[in-house]
């Protein structure tokens, strides 16, 4: 076996005699339309969101209503807030973002997960705080479907002995 090497010495001859190619990760470019928009889709539960950002003075609007008409409850507008401010560029961008399916919940959910992946497709360098944060994973929790057998998913009949 002449390609085994026996020694430190050999090793380092070998090395140096080897040509190493190392690849560097070529950076991630944004991703913009010709209005200078980005787009992606959220999703949560069975809602899906179809988001759109662009540079602005902080507008959110959903199904053509204004967020804060659009989720009445601060539970909700803050759920949309998140990823703005964890990526810091909170009142930089306007959101145009239309949803279906599922209830107000889950579409504040997918909102939010719309815009942290348009966010991170305008500007690849808010990709590592958005990412730490967790608002790029979609959240795959959904119902459980209902069992034959059962009253719901996993409750049974009343037991009765006799």
């Amino acid at each position: 076996m002449s390609d085994q090497v026996n020694s430190l010495e050999e090793l380092g001859q070998v090395a140096e005699a080897a040509e190493v190619v190392v690849e560097v990760a070529a950076p991630r470019e944004p991703v913009r339309d010709e209005l200078g928009r980005s787009y992606a889709t959220g999703k949560r539960k069975d809602a899906v969101a179809r988001v759109w950002i662009k540079p602005g003075s902080g507008k959110v609007t959903v199904n053509g209503k204004d967020m804060n008409t659009y989720f009445a409850r601060p539970v909700l507008q803050m759920i949309l807030a998140q990823p703005f401010s964890v990526a810091g560029v909170t009142g930089q961008f306007d959101v145009v973002a239309t949803v279906k399916g599922g209830g107000l919940s889950g579409q504040a959910g997918a909102v939010k997960h719309g815009v942290s992946k348009a966010l991170q497709l305008y500007d690849p360098s808010l990709r590592a705080a958005l990412k730490a944060a967790g608002f790029l994973t979609r959240d795959s929790r959904v119902v459980e479907r209902k069992k034959y057998g059962k009253a719901k998913a996993r409750k049974s009949f009343q037991f009765s002995k006799r």
